[in-house]
């Protein structure tokens, strides 16, 4: 069992306040009830917004979010991931003060980026069309940061149903000023930017009101400039290793988009986008939600000596979760975009097929890398990170200069898949776990979920059937799926019952 090498949380002189004790699933169902209703409205629009807005519109929005990504990863210095260390609340306050702070300083230093470099990056991801929106990259960038950094202190508080409103809030504005754009005629790329970042004003206005007016007590009271520099000083590791690791970390997931634009035209980056963003909802919807209690729980856990045990359990429901949605994508991914979203994005449904097998790894591995954090091992990331931005870059690069999109994706998800399989492994052992251990767990979670994509499979590839027959037999496969491993899950099971629960408190 890894020991913890943190003195700082065992010598805090100031202990915080004991909180109600939760379960898992309970603050994991508080973050996923908020999340799931914003993804469904994502979801039930995004038929419509295809019929509205073309391709290219999708890309320049990929192309402006993945140059706001990789800006916003960085935009607090990472102090942000040390919030939920301390014992103490005093000195977590001063780490969110140290957040904001840097988050003032590196958007000004985005200005002058965009002011001066702006032309001269989108000729080189030749998008001139962005070039009207482009100032609005340091506004996206300065709100990522204020809510990236309010978040993680929500985490440590364990307020998860102030994120579920603040999500509900970004989605309902965002969808909403997006389908009246389309509707009025203004289907463009710069009005779903707009729209996206109005949903992000909103969503941290909401979150920070709730924060500020629950827990300003303790702000005004710990925050001091001797603290700050404290603070600064004591958790240097995250800006000198964290920051490069997740820059590294960001640049390598939003090198599609950037480098498709470049070699190819903003068409195909929509195509790939879409794509991106349907196979991403899993992630969005579950692997950040339960990724997001699991650092609360393993910062705990690991000073308690039980990290293994948590690591354990929610990699295995990790793998439950989203093995089955990830293979029937593999085999019928085509089908579906085109049953969805019409015929011309079919070729966003192939290259979902190719990316599959990466981002069910990054599933499974993403909620757990924060273990990166909490045993203080930053160095192993930030390497980790080095060796995947440079393969994935290659990939893209040979593909592109062969001029083969489909060669440049598959590439792409070999590396990634191989890279992230590693990070699972080492992230295990690291935890106190055997390889043999989850090897196992692995396998046969993997063969369960091909049992029930099996019929899927047979429709589609040896009956020869329409898309709208396999896509049928693939959603009432996957539900059978959920009904057996629920029913099998004590943990799943109680989640599932406080849903329905919910469901008829709300009901008419």
């Amino acid at each position: 069992m890894v020991e913890s090498v943190n003195p700082t949380r065992m010598a805090a002189t100031k202990a915080s306040p004991v909180r109600p004790k939760t379960s898992f699933a309970g603050d994991v169902l508080k973050l996923v009830s908020g999340t799931a209703f914003a993804q469904l409205l994502g979801i039930l629009a995004s038929p419509i917004l295809t019929r509205m807005y073309a391709p290219e519109a999708f890309g320049l929005v990929a192309i402006f979010t993945s140059i706001t990504s990789i800006l916003g990863v960085v935009v607090c210095l990472r102090y942000e991931l040390a919030i939920m260390l301390p014992e103490s609340d005093e000195e977590a306050a001063n780490l969110l003060g140290i957040s904001l702070m840097f988050t003032v300083l590196i958007t000004l230093l985005t200005f002058s980026i965009v002011w001066w470099g702006g032309g001269i990056l989108l000729r080189w991801l030749n998008a001139p069309k962005l070039a009207p929106y482009l100032w609005l990259a340091p506004v996206a960038v300065f709100f990522a940061g204020i809510f990236t950094s309010l978040n993680y202190w929500n985490s440590r508080t364990k307020k998860f149903g102030r994120l579920s409103i603040a999500r509900v809030t970004a989605s309902l504005a965002t969808t909403t000023a997006q389908l009246g754009a389309g509707f009025a005629g203004y289907a463009t790329g710069g009005m779903m930017i707009g729209a996206s970042i109005g949903g992000s004003v909103l969503a941290t206005t909401v979150l920070g009101g709730q924060i500020w007016r629950d827990d300003r007590n303790v702000f005004m009271k710990s925050i001091r400039l001797h603290d700050l520099t404290k603070g600064i000083k004591r958790y240097r590791k995250f800006p000198l290793y964290d920051t490069w690791s997740g820059l590294l970390n960001t640049i390598s997931v939003q090198l599609p988009a950037l480098l498709l634009s470049s070699f190819f035209s903003p068409l195909t980056v929509g195509l790939y986008a879409l794509g991106y963003r349907l196979l991403n909802v899993p992630m969005s919807l579950i692997g950040s939600a339960i990724g997001q209690v699991f650092y609360q729980r393993a910062s705990v856990a690991n000073i308690e000596q039980k990290l293994g045990s948590v690591v354990k359990n929610t990699s295995e429901r990790l793998l439950k979760l989203g093995v089955f949605p990830f293979l029937l994508l593999m085999t019928i991914g085509p089908d579906f975009f085109v049953v969805v979203f019409g015929v011309q994005w079919a070729d966003a449904g192939i290259y979902m097929r190719i990316l599959a097998p990466w981002l069910f790894f990054v599933f499974i591995g993403s909620p757990i890398s924060t273990l990166f954090s909490v045993l203080e091992v930053q160095e192993a990331g930030l390497l980790f990170n080095v060796v995947l931005v440079i393969s994935r870059a290659a990939s893209l690069v040979i593909g592109g200069l062969i001029g083969n999109i489909l060669l440049a994706l598959t590439m792409f998800s070999i590396s990634g898949t191989a890279l992230w399989i590693w990070l699972c492994f080492y992230l295990f052992t690291k935890s106190g776990l055997s390889v043999s251990t989850m090897s196992r767990v692995i396998m046969r979670y993997l063969l369960i979920a091909v049992l029930f994509v099996t019929p899927t499979i047979v429709t589609k590839w040896m009956l020869n059937t329409g898309p709208f027959l396999s896509l049928f037999v693939g959603l009432v496969s996957g539900v059978m799926y959920y009904l057996a491993i629920i029913s099998q899950d004590d943990g799943l099971k109680s989640l599932a019952f406080s849903i329905l629960k919910r469901r008829k408190v709300v009901s008419p």
